[in-house]
């Protein structure tokens, strides 16, 4: 792989970084020209067969260009958006040809699969269209939608274990005594291959891209991309994007000691262990791996919905992410982001919306300390309301220690145009006797109000 850049977590995460491995990014570039000869566990030719077994079964999603994100980054980005498949994201292509590729007696035995996401979803779904039988093993803390869902799709579903890891252990025992056929989420060619027709969707539309952003999770979408992709144009730059909580790619291929854990909103690419396959690709033919922290993924998926009216999961936004962590990187170049998936819980979505209005300093908590005497409530309102101010919560406090025998604590939540009007707002207050401290949010800490 020719470079890395990015820190994990902190301020920086997901910027680029110059790491001065001239001599490994060299070894690398001659290591991508020799496996793409065909040494490499999938072929472009591969990757032509599956996107033939897959026209007409998933469908072509569109390569929109991004005018708002464009002017948001400074890059010129297109988005394609595989969160219109029928499960709502890109695992539909590499499930189908994996059952595609299935014997008779396959078929007839069945498959199964390990996954407590977007997998499950895709390996029933099609499962139940070409009548192969199919269990899904999930961890026991599988939110109940998402079991619920699986077995609506005709999926018999087994609950074993606290982890990923652990079901993992219980569908390959129960594969071992039924029979079955196990459909890796990413470390199988014909998974791999699958994921990489979007690549050649892309090509197609735009040939003149000039980088492709792509999550990384175990690797299989990245890697199929990046056959595809360095086949056809061997200039193109490919970067990957991991959450800066799960770098295990990152970390299997450079030798950092990057440990992986942790509650992330990209649950999708949350992988503590990059795949044995995938990782051969991705050390030959990408170009780079961004790790990009818990808020910047937030602030990508608040885009989506706001500039692009689209649904992302965090995984999803992870491209998006990286190229608003680190715009300098990609000023002015044309980009695909690949936005993988849409399956978001709407309780999250609405919790990281209310967070990015008051990082935008849309919505802001005030503490003001007042008489308590009557009329005071209706006055702070009236004034809030000469500036222009929406009140969304109020809470009156009497029996507080630091605040005085005869006074209360008022603390108001208020939505206002932008940060400039939020300062003029407690100007406002303040101008009027009613000094005020902004109560710590999501966003800022402080609001300067010089």
């Amino acid at each position: 792989m020719a470079r890395h850049g990015g820190e994990r977590g902190g301020k920086r995460s997901g910027k680029a970084g110059k790491t001065g491995k001239a001599g490994k990014a060299g070894k690398a570039g001659e290591s991508a020209g020799r496996r793409t000869a065909g040494a490499l566990p999938v072929t472009p030719e591969d990757i032509a067969r599956a996107a033939e077994r897959v026209r007409g079964h998933v469908l072509r999603t569109p390569l929109i260009r991004a005018p708002r994100l464009s002017e948001l980054t400074g890059a010129e980005i297109f988005v394609k958006y595989e969160n219109m498949q029928a499960t709502g994201s890109f695992k539909d292509r590499g499930a189908l040809v994996k059952l595609l590729a299935l014997t008779d007696a396959e078929r007839a035995r069945g498959v199964i699969a390990m996954s407590a996401g977007n997998h499950a979803q895709s390996v029933a779904w099609h499962a139940r269209r070409l009548a192969i039988p199919a269990t899904i093993v999930m961890p026991q803390t599988t939110p109940f939608v998402k079991v619920a869902s699986t077995e609506a799709l005709g999926a018999r579903v087994v609950l074993a274990g606290d982890t990923l890891a652990a079901a993992a252990r219980e569908a390959d025992r129960i594969a071992r005594e039924e029979g079955l056929t196990f459909v890796h989420p990413y470390d199988d060619p014909h998974v791999i291959a699958g994921q990489g027709t979007i690549a050649l969707e892309i090509l197609e539309a735009r040939p003149d891209i000039e980088v492709l952003v792509v999550p990384i999770g175990g690797g299989g979408l990245i890697s199929g991309i990046a056959v595809a992709a360095k086949a056809a144009c061997p200039d193109m730059e490919i970067v990957g994007v991991e959450a800066a909580l799960y770098p295990s790619m990152r970390a299997a291929i450079t030798g950092e000691d990057l440990p992986a854990g942790g509650q992330t909103l990209a649950e999708g690419i949350a992988v503590k262990a990059a795949g044995r396959l995938t990782r051969v690709i991705v050390e030959a033919l990408v170009d780079d791996i961004l790790l990009v922290s818990e808020e910047q993924i937030e602030c990508a998926v608040a885009a989506f919905l706001t500039e692009q009216k689209t649904m992302a999961e965090g995984a999803g936004a992870a491209g998006l992410a990286a190229v608003m962590a680190a715009p300098e990187r990609f000023s002015g170049r044309r980009i695909a982001l690949v936005l993988t998936g849409g399956n978001i819980d709407a309780r999250v979505l609405a919790s990281i919306m209310i967070r990015s209005l008051e990082r935008e300093g849309k919505i802001l908590a005030l503490r003001l300390v007042i008489s308590d005497r009557p009329g005071m409530l209706g006055r702070i309102a009236t004034l809030l309301g000469e500036s222009g101010a929406n009140i969304l919560e109020v809470s009156h406090r009497r029996m507080l220690l630091d605040v005085p025998a005869k006074g209360a604590t008022l603390d108001v939540t208020i939505e206002v145009k932008d940060r400039a009007h939020a300062r003029a707002v407690i100007r406002h207050l303040e101008a009027q006797g009613y000094p005020v401290t902004r109560l710590p949010s999501t966003g800022e800490s402080e609001l300067s109000v010089a």
